[in-house]
């Protein structure tokens, strides 16, 4: 395939982690990647440079705060003209940190609904066109099985989560035949960090649900988001639990 015809991705919070996954896999399909980031500039500059040694112009990084509507216009406008087409949106990028009940705040409610619900809708109005143009758009959100089985003292960003996984099914219905809407809910796949970091304790409890007994790793939710792109042209309005059987658990 020629590079100037091959497909685009735009994956959100994409510099490090679930987001890289994503992005490293697509681009070894023969994708161009747009790689999205917030703080993590540094960590997606380097990303994108590695990208194109392998092949040539297939890897851009923007830069937006996703909690800035102003932001979010801007980085859909910077997407769509940067290739001048857009197959693919993923919408990876997510705070996550503890809000115990009687001690959660405004602000944080308008942080964690930000970046899970508020961004994800708003990022794929603003595409609809672009991903539509060709007929076979896909939208992959990545939501969290906490939406469904909600995590102690998590309560905000479960909310929002659930928001993200009724967003899906719902837009699946609005944006069909043109573009196709599912999302993955991964569980125990790479802890936390900064101001998210769980207790050793709180890690040996959530693995004691696995079956598998593990953490499923980044990559298992990046083959499930590349599979739900590339591998099936029929699946839509579907939420897939990448968690090692956790929600079986009981």
């Amino acid at each position: 395939m020629n590079n100037s015809d091959a497909p685009v991705a735009l994956i959100t919070g994409a510099a490090k982690r679930v987001g890289a996954a994503i992005t490293e896999q697509l681009h070894a399909l023969g994708w161009r990647v747009l790689v999205h980031c917030h703080h993590s500039e540094a960590d997606a500059e380097s990303l994108c440079q590695r990208l194109n040694l392998q092949r040539l112009d297939s890897a851009h990084y923007l830069v937006a705060d996703l909690s800035d509507a102003n932001a979010i216009t801007a980085l859909a406008e910077k997407a769509q003209a940067h290739w001048r087409r857009l197959d693919a949106l993923v919408n990876n990028a997510s705070s996550f940190y503890p809000t115990p009940f009687g001690g959660a705040t405004q602000n944080d409610w308008d942080l964690l609904f930000a970046s899970n619900a508020r961004a994800p809708y708003f990022l794929s109005q603003a595409l609809r066109p672009a991903l539509a143009a060709r007929g076979a758009g896909a939208i992959v959100n990545i939501i969290d099985i906490h939406a469904a089985y909600p995590l102690q003292d998590h309560s905000l960003y479960c909310m929002a989560k659930a928001a993200n996984a009724a967003m899906t099914r719902a837009l699946a219905k609005e944006l069909a035949p043109a573009i196709r809407v599912n999302g993955v809910s991964p569980g125990a796949i790479a802890w936390p960090e900064g101001s998210g970091e769980m207790s050793e304790a709180m890690k040996t409890e959530i693995l004691r649900t696995v079956p598998m007994g593990r953490v499923g790793g980044v990559e298992a939710v990046a083959e499930a988001v590349v599979f739900l792109i590339t591998g099936t042209s029929y699946i839509n309005g579907q939420i897939i639990a990448v968690d090692g059987g956790r929600t079986v658990w009981g």
